[in-house]
C-alpha cells in the first residue's frame, strides 16, 4: 500500500513540475521572447544532455524545461536514465524540443541493435551515434578493422529502420594508418555515406591539429549534425584529456593545459564553424561541454554558449 501511495505521489509531482513548465515556457512566448533560438541563423542548434548529466540523473524533465527555457531547438540523448520512451516522447513533443539523435555506446549497439534502434526511434529521433570506441577499436587497435565492419553492419539495420547512423571523433581517429591515412578518413571511405555520416567534433578535429572548418568541406554533405564545442589550451599538453571526461580513470585529472570552456571562451572561431556548416548542407548545430570550467557549473556554462550564440546574431 505504501510504495502504491508512493507511485502516485511521484506520478502527481512529476505532472506538478511538467504543468508549472508549460506555464514557463508559455509565459515566455507572450512575453515576447522568441519560440526558437536566435542563433546561427538557419541552423537550428540541439544539445548534447551529456552536458547536464548530472541535472539530467536528478531531474530528467526539469533540466529539460531549462534546456528549451535557453532558446534550444533540440537535444541530442546521452542515456534515458531509465524513463520509458513514450514517457521522453511526450515530454519532448510538449516542450517543442526536436528529439534529434542519441549517444549509444558502442558495445550496447553490439549487443542488442534492434532495441537500441526501436527505443530511440518510439521517441523520435532520426540519428543514432557511436560517441567514443574504446582504445583496442581505434586506429592501430587489434579490432580496428573489425569495427569499421561492424560499423557498417549496424549502419544496414539502421538504414532499413529509416534511420541514420552517425560517428562521432575524438582525436585518436586522426592517427595515420600504415598506408599514411587519418583512421576516420579510412573509416568513411570504407563504409558508404548511405550507412555513416559524420558527427565531426570540432573540438577534437582542431585539437588533433586538423583544420576544422576545412575538414567539414571534405565532408560536405555528409555532415548532417555538427558538434560546436570549444576548449582552451595553453602550452605542451599535460596529462590526459580524456581523465577530464570521466574516462582512463587511472589517468592524471588534473591538467592546466588544456580545458573545455563555453562556446566563444576558447580557442576556436565559431562563426567560421558555423558558415562552414551551412555551406557543407549540415541540418543540426549541437553544443557540447564535456566538463564545465571557469568556475561554472554545467548550466551556467550551457547558458553562456547559447547566449554566446545569440549575441552573433546582434
Amino acid at each position: 500500500m505504501g510504495r502504491e501511495i508512493n507511485l502516485k505521489s511521484n506520478h502527481n509531482m512529476k505532472f506538478t513540475k511538467f504543468f508549472v513548465c508549460l506555464l514557463v515556457l508559455a509565459s515566455m512566448v507572450a512575453c515576447g521572447s522568441p519560440k526558437k533560438n536566435e542563433a546561427a541563423e538557419d541552423l537550428p542548434v540541439a544539445l548534447q544532455l551529456y552536458t547536464l548529466r548530472d541535472d539530467m540523473a536528478k531531474d530528467f524533465l526539469g533540466t529539460l524545461c531549462k534546456v528549451k527555457e535557453f532558446g534550444f531547438d533540440g537535444v541530442e540523448f546521452a542515456g534515458l536514465y531509465g524513463y520509458e520512451t513514450k514517457q521522453i516522447k511526450h515530454w519532448c513533443d510538449s516542450l517543442g524540443l526536436v528529439p534529434i539523435s542519441a549517444h549509444v555506446p558502442l558495445a550496447d549497439m553490439l549487443a542488442d541493435v534492434d532495441k537500441v534502434i526501436a527505443d530511440y526511434k518510439a521517441i523520435g529521433c532520426k540519428y543514432i551515434v557511436v560517441p567514443y570506441v574504446t582504445e583496442e577499436r581505434r586506429p592501430g587497435g587489434e579490432l580496428f578493422y573489425q569495427m569499421v565492419e561492424e560499423i557498417r553492419a549496424i549502419g544496414q539495420k539502421a538504414k532499413e529502420a529509416g534511420l541514420v547512423l552517425l560517428y562521432h571523433n575524438h582525436d585518436f581517429e586522426f592517427k595515420k594508418l600504415e598506408n599514411g591515412q587519418y583512421g576516420l578518413d579510412y573509416l568513411y571511405e570504407n563504409v558508404a555515406a548511405d550507412l555513416l555520416q559524420t558527427e565531426l567534433d570540432q573540438c577534437w578535429v582542431k585539437y588533433s591539429g586538423v583544420e576544422p572548418t576545412e575538414y567539414l568541406a571534405k565532408y560536405a554533405q555528409r555532415s548532417p549534425v555538427v558538434h560546436l564545442k570549444d576548449f582552451f589550451q595553453q602550452g605542451e599538453q599535460e596529462g590526459d584529456p580524456y581523465a577530464l571526461i570521466g574516462l582512463n580513470e587511472n589517468e592524471k585529472k588534473s591538467n592546466t593545459a588544456f580545458e573545455f570552456r563555453p562556446l566563444g571562451h576558447g580557442v576556436q572561431d565559431i562563426p567560421a564553424i558555423i558558415e562552414a556548416a551551412k555551406a557543407a548542407g549540415s541540418f543540426w548545430l549541437v553544443v557540447e561541454q564535456d566538463q564545465p570550467s571557469m568556475g561554472k557549473t554545467p548550466m551556467e556554462c550551457v547558458q553562456m554558449s547559447m547566449d554566446y550564440l545569440k549575441s552573433l546574431k546582434k
